[in-house]
């Protein structure tokens, strides 16, 4: 994949799903984000080095998303990293927006430059590809809940193409050496098995708790990699990669455990308990 010409020409990169997976008024989404973080009741937590959280249409996932949100509430960080596979867009390697911001409902979300830049300059598996973010929904569900619990902490958008052992391994290795130092908050965003019947999905998604609880990046790997490559984001998570990328690069950073805080599926929303989506909350300190 060849690098982009410089964002610098559209450097706020606009919703794609506000008014449709979350409220696009400001005053409304504020509410339903804020409503989710109470629900959850979830203590802040000092040293907090990275979260699991889902990204599905809000009402779904917001009450799963709003336990690992809960954890950071109000903590100080210099940059929130943001990592997420691509739904629409196939590429290898990693896409990074290095500069400008994202767009929400709540107001835009600064990107951190200087660190955007560093991470791009230590691999060419990482390049600015403008096309994996237009449409993107995995790390903009994010952004309504960061832009509540941590207003002022700029991000860096990472969209995972194909989420090979490769391309994983070279963007934990690649934000170990970056971050070393920083106060960051790591950021994966993924939901769990897809459209299984509720009991088969809690059995799948199950195995995925299992390694995460344990904090065992590798293990979670070699779940992921027990099914084809276009099978994994069904049995497994769609954003594996960036869990797994997640854990590691915490684990260099200085986290010692990991906590699996909620687990649900869609249909306790829905009611439709036979094609079911899972999700994940959890956090590494």
């Amino acid at each position: 994949m060849q690098r982009d010409a410089p964002l610098a020409s559209e450097p706020i990169r606009a919703t794609a799903v506000a008014g449709s997976w979350y409220p696009s008024e400001p005053q409304e989404l504020a509410a339903v984000v804020d409503r989710y973080l109470d629900d959850a009741d979830m203590e802040p937590r000092n040293g907090v080095r990275a979260i699991i959280a889902p990204h599905a249409g809000l009402v779904y996932s917001g009450p799963v998303a709003a336990h690992a949100y809960g954890a950071v509430r109000n903590r100080s960080y210099e940059v929130a990293v943001l990592i997420g596979p691509s739904h629409f867009v196939g590429f290898d390697g990693v896409s990074i927006y290095q500069r400008g911001a994202f767009d929400t409902p709540l107001g835009p979300a600064p990107i951190d430059t200087e660190i955007a830049e560093r991470i791009l300059a230590r691999s060419s598996l990482i390049v600015p590809y403008a096309a994996a973010h237009q449409r993107e929904h995995s790390l903009e569900l994010q952004l309504p809940f960061l832009k509540r619990v941590l207003p002022e902490t700029p991000i860096v958008p990472l969209v995972i193409g194909y989420q090979v052992r490769k391309t994983i391994m070279v963007l934990a290795e690649v934000l170990a050496e970056v971050l070393s130092g920083k106060q960051a908050l790591l950021v994966a965003s993924t939901d769990l098995s897809h459209y299984f019947d509720a009991r088969r999905a809690a059995e799948l998604d199950g195995r995925v708790i299992e390694h995460v609880g344990r904090f065992d990046g590798d293990g979670l790997l070699s779940e992921f990699e027990r099914y084809p490559e276009n099978e994994r984001g069904r049995y497994v998570a769609c954003g594996g990669g960036a869990a797994i990328a997640a854990m590691w690069t915490a684990r260099a950073l200085g986290a010692i455990r990991a906590t699996v805080l909620k687990r649900s599926d869609s249909g306790e929303v829905s009611g439709d308990t036979k094609r079911v989506v899972g999700y994940l909350a959890a956090i590494m300190e």
